[in-house]
This record gives structure tokens, sequence and C-alpha cells, in this order.
């Protein structure tokens, strides 16, 4: 980060909620990855499918190829299986305001060190052979025996670490010890404050524990409704970027219940199904841990796309062909991948009522596939790659899949046909809809008027601008002095700044932003994919200056 945008804490709870929402995004990014493994290694040394696709022979126990996707599985599980070490070190990356590198590796440190601390008083103290802790409450931590925090451990240590990183990375110490100043102090006061953390867990948890399996059962014995509103808050929670914040909890600990599989308590909806996946015995999938995955599905291969036709439908015949592009691109990244900002953003900003009615009909998702008993897990989104890894390859018997094209079919039909109506009822903006130089264009009118004379009608923002679009973002985002934090998730430019009255959000959509979100110190603007590539551009651009 360039030492022009100053070490100051960003303002307001909405602005610090974002950057740990941000910060989460770290090791959530390896989900894929680790869920790709898992599943193909899972699925092609699973007994049951070889015989049903009959392919014993090929990779069946004693092949070349069934070590190979024994080693894909065994390589995706070591990944969740130390998900709290991850969460520690990316938190802590995240969150770290400069020296990150020397965050992430305190935090390691105190990881190792709290566990340890909360094992050792386990042993003093006799508690694990008196019986006195809830059944599941202790587990094998990067093998150490300590409580079952889960990724709750994670967080603690990484936002610990973070703070006394940001606060200690330039102390200076007196000249005798003074070799122990600056960024080496961080790893010794880290070693030290979770000596103690360590110790307030050992006392503390056990009832914070009990709290969570008391929600996490309150969650699931909610029912059908329970899940509704759990799919409704899930999207709603989108626009502020505070979504991961939300679904974490229900994913990776015990508020999304447990299960004992092959004689080991495993916690979290995420966690149990991916068990499930990777053990021999497992015949059908937990609906009650699925509940909080499975919606997505027909929402994003589906509803989504059914969306974008209806926006494409109701466009002006002479815009149809651009529109068409944008609109087309946007809903096949939301059918392959799951990542469906870039259509929702494109209805939000234009009638944020669009929106709401789209994270009711999320929640219903949710709920339809809970009561249809649908077992399909994901890694981090529901498009086709994750529904043909842990459904179609898993069998309709362990997921009963098949119902995610037959309800998706219908959420295509009802979306298309609501959105139409309600876009020329109510003569929303949408794409192709937009007067001349009106507000609602996703993309910048230099690109609008380039494509329209090649006839093209892509959906990607201008891939790179190199200085003229940094300088244009930087103009737009206030001024180098006005950046408090800059940083970005998947597809948006998260820039916490002093005064957000003095950024200009047309300057920011000229560049090619999607739509931009101002909130209490923090604005959001959305790029799309390539926003990565943004952010790097214009972090060279101020360093440049």
């Amino acid at each position: 980060m360039s030492e022009k945008v100053k070490d100051k804490k960003s303002g307001g709870a909405f602005s610090v909620l974002q950057r740990v929402g941000r910060a989460f995004m770290l090791p959530i990014a390896l989900l894929p990855i680790a869920g790709l493994l898992l599943g193909v290694g899972t699925s092609f040394t699973n007994t049951a499918t070889l015989e049903e696709y009959n392919l014993i022979g090929i990779l069946g126990p004693g092949t070349v190829l069934n070590s190979v996707f024994t080693l894909l599985a065994s390589v995706g599980s070591i990944i969740f299986d130390n998900l709290p070490l991850l969460f520690a070190m990316g938190v802590a990356l995240g969150m770290a305001e400069n020296e990150k590198a020397t965050a992430t590796l305190s935090a390691a440190i105190a990881f190792f060190v709290m566990h340890q601390t909360i094992s050792t008083l386990l042993n003093i103290s006799g508690t694990l052979e008196s019986g006195e802790l809830h059944e599941g409450s202790v587990a094998n931590v990067v093998g150490i025996q300590s409580l079952q925090m889960g990724v709750f451990g994670g967080i603690i240590v990484g936002l610990g670490v973070a703070w006394l990183n940001n606060r200690f990375y330039k102390i200076r110490l007196p000249n005798v010890v003074s070799f122990f100043g600056g960024t080496r102090f961080v790893p010794i006061i880290s070693t030290l404050a979770y000596i103690v953390v360590g110790v307030i867990m050992f006392f503390v948890w056990p009832y914070v524990q009990e709290g969570i399996y008391s929600i996490g059962n309150l969650v699931l014995k909610s029912g059908y409704a329970g899940t509704l509103i759990y799919g409704f808050t899930e999207r709603i929670l989108i626009p502020f970027g505070l979504h991961h914040v939300f679904y974490l909890p229900f994913w990776q600990t015990g508020v999304g219940g447990s299960a004992l599989i092959d004689g080991v308590m495993v916690y979290g909806a995420q966690n149990i199904f991916f068990s499930e996946l990777a053990s021999a015995s497992t015949t059908q999938f937990s609906v009650a841990a699925t509940r909080f995955m499975s919606g997505k599905f027909p929402l994003m291969i589906f509803g989504l796309p059914g969306a974008a036709l209806a926006m494409y439908t109701c466009a002006k015949s002479e815009k149809k062909r651009v529109a068409g592009g944008l609109l087309l691109s946007a809903a096949l990244t939301s059918m392959l991948t799951g990542i469906t900002e870039p259509i929702e953003f494109t209805f939000l900003f234009v009638a944020p009522i669009l929106y709401v009615i789209h994270s009711i009909l999320a929640g219903a998702a949710y709920m339809i596939m809970h009561i249809l008993n649908v077992g399909v897990g994901m890694t981090f989104s529901g498009g086709i790659i994750d529904l043909t890894l842990f459904g179609i390859l898993q069998g309709n018997a362990k997921t009963n899949w098949i119902m995610i094209p037959i309800i998706g079919v219908l959420y295509f039909i009802v979306y298309f046909f609501l959105f139409r109506f309600m876009i020329l009822k109510f003569n929303y903006l949408t794409p192709g809809r937009e007067e001349d130089g009106g507000e609602t264009k996703l993309y910048t009118r230099a690109d609008y008027n380039a494509k329209k004379e090649r006839g093209e009608g892509k959906r990607e923002a201008k891939k790179s601008g190199g200085v003229e679009t940094s300088k244009q973002i930087l103009e737009g985002l206030g001024g180098v002095d006005n950046i408090i934090s800059l940083d970005n998730c998947a597809t948006r430019l998260r820039v916490s700044v002093k005064d957000s009255s003095i950024v200009d959000e047309g300057k920011l959509r000229e560049s090619g932003a999607a739509g931009v979100i101002k909130k209490s110190g923090g604005v959001q603007v959305v790029y799309g994919p390539q926003v990565s590539v943004i952010k790097s551009e214009l972090e060279d651009y101020i360093n440049s200056l």
C-alpha cells in the first residue's frame, strides 16, 4: 500500500465490519480449490460411485489413477482440517494496515501459543479426565489437544494480532533493547498476549460454546421458516459487503449444527458436508447441513439468468445488441461460477425494490430445497461447477440433485415474467432502456460508444485503462488525501475515506464502475472480477505521485 494512503483507522462500525468481511474472503478464497480437489478425489475413489459407472477396473483400489485421486482428496481434506489456522493468518493479513507479512507470521505464532496454553491448562486441571466438558468440546487442533473453537479461534487470533500489529509495528524501545523494537516487537507482544488470551479462553470458552450450541439448536428447530430467513438475510446483506460475516458461523461453527461422522464430532454445515463427502460410509448427505447451501443453485443457475433475459427483452431495439452482451456475460458468470454480483448490481442500482424481491425469492429457494431434501453442498458458490461435483457426480440417491433443475426451470420462468412485468409496469431503466447519458449505465461512456460501433456487446467493463483510468478513479475518490485505506474483494474496490461527500460517483462510473456504495466513511466501487488488476494499477499510480 502506498505510504500516501495513510495508516489511519477507518470510521464507523459499518466500515470495520466491511474490513472484517473482506479479511474473511482471503481464507474463504481457498475453499473452491480445496473443494474441487476433495470433490474430484472422493468421487472417483468411492467404491459405490465406481460400481455405478462401471469404473472399478480403471479407478478401483490398487490402480495408479486411484492413488492419484486419493492424493487429491487428502490434499483437499488438509485445507478444510486446518481452516482455523488459515483464518487466523488470513484475517490478520486482511486487517493489518501495514507490515502485513509480520502480522501474518505473528498470527500463526499466536494461534499455536493460545491453543498450547489451553492444552496445558486442560492437563494441569484434570478437566479432560473429569468429563465436565460438553461432548465434542475438545478437539485436535494442528496436533494440539485443545478446546474446539473452530474458525472462531482463528478469527479471535487474527483480529487481535492485527490490532497489536497496527498498534506496535513502529514502537521504539530503549537503546539497550532497541533490537526488539519495530516489527520485531509484534510477534513478541503477540506471544505474550495470547498466553493471556489462552488462559482467559480456558475459563470463558466452554460457556461461549454452550451459547453457540444453543443458537445452533434454535436455528435447527426453526425448520423451514428459519431456512427462508437465512436465505433472505444472506442475500440482502450482499450490497453492504456483510454477507461473509453472516453466513460464516453457519458454515464453519456449531451454529450450523453438528454431526457424528466416522466416530468424530463435526461442527458447521460446510464441515459436515465435506466430512460426509470424504466418508466411505455416507449413503445420504445431511439436509440439516446443506440447507444453508443448496438454495443457491436454482437461484444462480436459473433465476438470475431469467432476470437477465427479462431485462434484455425490455431493452430498446436499437440498444438490444449492447444490452444483450452485457447481460449474457453476467448470466453466464452466474451460471458457471456462481458469481452473481455483476447481474445483481445491474438491477440493484436501477430499482432497489427488484433486489428486495430477488432476496425474498432467494430465501424461498433455500426453503424449497430444504423441503425437498436436496443434499448438495458447495465450496464458495452455487454454479454449475459445484452442482456437477457435489450433486451430479455423487448420485441422486445421496443428494436428490435432480430437484435443482426441476425447481430451477420454474425459477427461471418466475424471474423472467416477474422482472419483465415490474420493468415495464414501473418503467425501470434497466440496461438498454436508459436515456442517452443517463445515470443507469454500467460501463464507461467510451466503452459504450466503442462497442456500439464495433457491434459488440460484451459485459466486461474496460479491463485496462492504465494511468488514465487510475487517475480518473483517484479523482472520483476525492484525491489521495481523502483515502484512508484501499483494498478489494472478489468484485469490488473497497475504500475507507475521510469524507464520503466529496466522492464523485459520476467519475467512478465513467471509469468503468457498475455501481458505487457510500456508507459511514466506507466506499465500495463495483468493477467485477477484474477489480484486483484495477486496484494494483491504482496503487502503482498513487506510488508514482
